[in-house]
């Protein structure tokens, strides 16, 4: 099995890069902010962090490609960086504290690309989470001062808690009435958004969580941690992995039932 050690290594000083970035633009009463023709907004620290991000890649792993979600994908290879360099934007020029910095390492191999290093940072929460293929995931301020992760064993959908972004996805998509049906047969449920639910799925605080609608920057470094977690991440089509454009991520003992409500075949 590869050895991550030193990607694992690289993406923490990359985070702790980002951070200091993004910290020193949040709550500025200053801050610029455009709308993308998406509709979305992306401001001066989006872009500033990415391409801080970029230029550190560029002089450790010269070779490697990157996509990230600002300026697109540079490079080519079997080895690619995908950055967020703010998975939360709306928070973060609202001064909401739930926000982070995504980034991961995905790999080809037989199966397709596949993420294999993924590291969340949430510096305005001061927490941070991550993981590495084979070598589990962790939460801390850093790799020799961390806690290791692990899923919960809920095993019955009575007794989880569900957490989600938003209702108009489900809507537009017409699940609406899955979304429903699951959130009244669901112990909890809580509108956390972003990356801080698959984080509480990967700690065993949230057992079940779905999203619409997302790329694969929003998912790549999420679904390693899960995974490492001894979850389970996948698209609403069951298929392994952040490519399905859209997310469906459990502690494994419940996916099945989570696919139920809101998966592709769903009622």
């Amino acid at each position: 099995m590869p050895d991550y050690h030193d990607d694992l290594r690289l993406g923490h000083v990359l985070a702790d890069a980002a951070d200091a970035a993004t910290m020193e633009r949040f709550k500025a009463l200053d801050l610029k902010v455009e709308t993308k023709p998406d509709m979305t907004p992306v401001s001066e620290a989006d872009k500033g962090a990415e391409e801080l991000i970029r230029g550190q890649l560029q002089r450790a792993r010269p070779r490697d490609a990157v996509l990230g979600e600002e300026f697109g994908s540079e490079g080519a290879g079997p080895r690619r960086w995908i950055i967020d360099p703010i998975d939360g934007t709306k928070n973060y020029v609202r001064g909401v504290p739930v926000w982070a910095t995504l980034i991961a390492l995905m790999e080809r191999g037989e199966g397709g690309d596949r993420p294999v290093v993924g590291i969340v940072s949430a510096p305005a929460l001061n927490r941070r989470w991550w993981a590495a293929e084979g070598l589990g995931a962790f939460t801390g301020r850093s790799l020799t001062s961390a806690t290791r992760l692990q899923v919960s064993k809920v095993g019955r959908i009575q007794d989880a808690s569900f957490a989600y972004s938003s209702l108009t996805g489900w809507e537009e998509r017409g699940k609406l009435p899955g979304f429903l049906d699951l959130s009244r047969d669901c112990w909890r449920t809580r509108g956390y958004g972003d990356f801080w639910p698959y984080m509480m799925i990967a700690e065993g605080s949230v057992d079940i969580c779905a999203e619409p609608e997302l790329s694969l920057w929003d998912m790549a470094a999420c679904a390693v941690v899960v995974n490492e977690a001894g979850g389970q991440f996948s698209g609403l089509d069951g298929k392994p992995g952040p490519h399905s454009g859209n997310a469906a991520a459990s502690n494994g003992l419940l996916h099945e039932d989570l696919l139920s409500y809101l998966g592709d075949s769903a009622r």
